[in-house]
């Protein structure tokens, strides 16, 4: 089995999302679903915050580099 990647489960959770919205599933199997979404959910966040946490801009300060955290901006409408 290949390793779990943020994009895999992403798509893995867009396709139960769509499972999920045609409500043909039992409530059983709804529930299965909603489950295996919620850990998917968890998981992307926490590769998220990885991937947050590696992200550090580099910044020329006089003669010596300095690195500060990535922050984040909202996006425009």
């Amino acid at each position: 089995m290949a390793k779990k990647t943020f994009e895999s489960a992403l798509s893995r959770l867009e396709s139960i999302t769509d499972e999920l919205e045609e409500g043909e599933l039992s409530l059983e199997k709804s529930l299965k679903k909603f489950d295996e979404g919620i850990a998917l959910v968890q998981f992307c966040n926490q590769k998220l915050e990885e991937a947050k946490t590696r992200v550090d801009l580099v910044l020329n300060k006089g003669n010596r580099l300095q690195t500060e955290p990535f922050e984040e901006s909202t996006p425009s409408k």
